[in-house]
């Protein structure tokens, strides 16, 4: 499936109100959760990180290179230098969580300490794992602008459905 390009999309909204560009980013992370799949009780997740001129910076999804979460897979193909993360807005088709278990940071932790200034995403926390909505408070907090566009959540759940 071709993805729409940035030019597609153009460039994320400057705040908290959504922009037609944050739902076409927004619907990408969504495409690439649904190409993606996952087998057994995991949450299939994607995301696209994109630079305030709307120059895409990464992409992931859950369960790529071996990695459990989209955020950290998106995040591990970006240089520790790269300057244009404190204008960027992260697409997460579910919100990024605030904890994890073993040794992994929290995605939530990961888009805090990258200086990302917006996160915009079709749904909290589906699994009840944590406390709804935790990474995204966690992010509010650390004064990260946080959108959820509830109109993308049924794209969001449909590669969740988990079937006996």
């Amino acid at each position: 499936m071709n993805q729409p390009s940035a030019a597609a999309c153009g460039a994320p909204g400057p705040d908290a109100h959504p922009t037609m560009a944050d739902r076409g980013w927004l619907a990408v992370a969504c495409r690439l959760a649904a190409e993606h799949p996952v087998e057994g009780t995991g949450l299939a997740a994607g995301v696209v990180v994109v630079a305030d001129d709307g120059t895409e910076l990464a992409r992931g999804h859950s369960r790529e290179d071996s990695r459990a979460h989209a955020e950290e897979v998106a995040f591990g193909v970006l240089s520790t230098t790269e300057t244009r993360l404190s204008g960027a807005t992260v697409y997460s088709s579910l919100a990024p969580c605030a904890q994890r278990s073993g040794d992994a940071r929290p995605c939530a932790e990961l888009i805090r300490d990258a200086g990302v200034r917006r996160v915009v995403t079709a749904l909290r926390d589906p699994a009840g794992a944590v406390s709804a909505g935790d990474g995204m408070k966690l992010l509010e907090s650390a004064g990260v602008t946080v959108i959820e566009l509830p109109e993308y959540a049924r794209a969001a759940m449909k590669p969740n459905r988990h079937d006996p």
